[in-house]
């Protein structure tokens, strides 16, 4: 890669029409090798949970096998849905990666619930520490992890092990005007989830620069923005490719979009309503769909546009090696 901007990978482990969580899984391990050997910054798995067409429910048991998989890439949690979770026993988790795979380890942190009302109550079991306490939990994870005093009463005294040299990189993830804030306040690096909120203030990563505040890990701000991305051969192929996730698209919002359908499925389906086909149209802002030249262009004018230290993609297929494929051109074409 011969851009001074940095790409990376986020990888939700799709479940394809016809295949199974097995194979999700094995073809996460398998992209994170691939993306490792083309010379990807960082490897990140998501969090989704009660869903039969996401596969990574748990960032940090996935993790553990893609680092022993893996030699030089970073690899890390996009993210972490922390108002679940006790901060002790996420700084103890990422803390064991950390100890692992030294230096390469990443914990991304986002408040967003990653399911449906009754499983995130599932999750907490009866906890009443909801959302609104995302802040200091944040505030007490950052300290666990630098192995300082946590901001919460009665906690001051309490220390996650094993002990690291250098902790895990505390992220904030987000795809609003809120999350950015906080990482200026709390001098985090900061990744915007473009691909799920395009429509964004211009200036709002001029709004965290301005406001960033040095912390413990980070002495500047460090801006990624997650794209979806589909690379081929020709704008014609990318765009077929991509009709898959047109038809995925509606029916997560019709509630339970099921393992992501083939292009035969999705090219022949044809019972969109007026509504839904303008949701298409419109969700097309929030990808980068053509050759090399047209997808690394769009990159660049991204770069330019929000002037990012980093972007992270996102590449769904039905087709696996095109899938890979469109990492591997998008790494030569950079």
């Amino acid at each position: 890669m011969k851009n001074s901007v940095k790409l990376s990978v986020l990888d939700q482990s799709p479940v394809r029409a016809g295949s199974d969580p097995y194979s999700a899984l094995q073809e996460t391990i398998k992209l994170a090798q691939l993306t490792d050997e083309l010379g990807y910054y960082r490897y990140w798995v998501a969090e989704h949970h009660a869903s039969d067409a996401l596969a990574g429910c748990s960032p940090e048991v996935l993790l553990g096998r893609l680092g022993a998989e893996t030699t030089q890439i970073r690899i890390g949690s996009g993210g972490i849905m922390l108002p679940h979770y006790s901060p002790y026993k996420v700084a103890e988790n990422f803390k064991i990666l950390q100890t692992l795979y030294p230096d390469r380890v990443d914990l991304g942190i986002g408040r967003a619930p990653g399911t449906d009302p009754f499983t995130a109550a599932a999750i907490r079991y009866g906890s009443r520490v909801g959302p609104e306490h995302f802040p200091n939990m944040v505030l007490d994870l950052q300290a666990l992890l630098n192995d300082t005093d946590p901001a919460t009463p009665g906690m001051q005294n309490a220390r996650a092990f094993p002990k690291v040299k250098t902790p895990p990189e505390l992220w904030m993830l987000g795809s609003s005007e809120d999350s950015c804030g906080l990482a200026a306040s709390m001098g985090l690096p900061y990744n915007f989830a473009y691909f799920i909120n395009p429509n964004i203030r211009k200036d709002i990563f001029d709004h965290y620069r301005n406001h960033f505040r040095p912390g413990p890990n980070l002495d500047k701000p460090h801006s990624c923005l997650a794209i979806f991305t589909i690379c081929a051969d020709t704008e014609e192929e990318a765009l077929r490719l991509s009709s898959s996730r047109d038809l995925w698209y509606i029916r997560l919002l019709r509630g339970s979009p099921g393992p992501f359908p083939s292009v035969e499925e999705a090219l022949s389906y044809d019972d969109y309503s007026p509504g839904e086909l303008q949701a298409i149209e419109q969700s097309k802002d929030k990808r980068v769909v053509g050759t090399p030249e047209q997808v690394t262009r769009h990159l660049k004018n991204l770069v330019e546009r929000f002037k990012l230290d980093e972007l992270m993609l996102i590449t769904i297929t039905h087709d696996v090696e095109a899938r890979r494929n469109s990492y591997n051109l998008i790494a030569e074409a950079w």
